[in-house]
């Protein structure tokens, strides 16, 4: 992958102000953001259409909860990387979700630099493939 393409980046949480806080914490940065999404079946119709390396999810989501997502995304999408966020940060509930194959858990609210740091850790490994 080249350094300066962008990465894509799919944002799946139920609450919009959440969905749209992400949307513009990555504004002019490496990565694209090419959805949004308040539900799993949202999302997956997404990842049909468009490829995206990276989806931010909520663990706390109707009818399917973010880690059931998480696991379907992985076994539909074996290239995606997941980052779960939460404001829940129990260790059962974190160790879900890395179990449902996120790459890492990030506590909401969490600041510009946290987000970036952690999807920073993800592109180095998708850019070292």
């Amino acid at each position: 992958m080249e350094a300066n393409s962008k990465l894509r980046v799919l944002v799946v949480d139920d609450s919009d102000f959440s969905r749209n806080n992400i949307a513009k914490m990555l504004e002019g940065t490496r990565y694209n953001v090419i959805g949004e999404a308040a539900s799993a079946n949202e999302a997956i119709n997404i990842l049909k259409d468009r490829k995206a390396h990276i989806a931010i999810v909520d663990v706390v989501m109707p009818e399917v909860s973010g880690i059931e997502l998480a696991d379907q995304l992985t076994d539909m999408f074996n290239s995606i990387n997941i980052v779960m966020i939460s404001s829940l940060a129990q260790e059962n509930i974190i160790m879900d979700a890395i179990s449902a194959g996120a790459s890492d858990f990030l506590q909401k609210p969490f600041d510009k630099e946290i987000l970036l740091s952690s999807l920073g850790k993800i592109a180095s490994t998708i850019e070292e493939e």
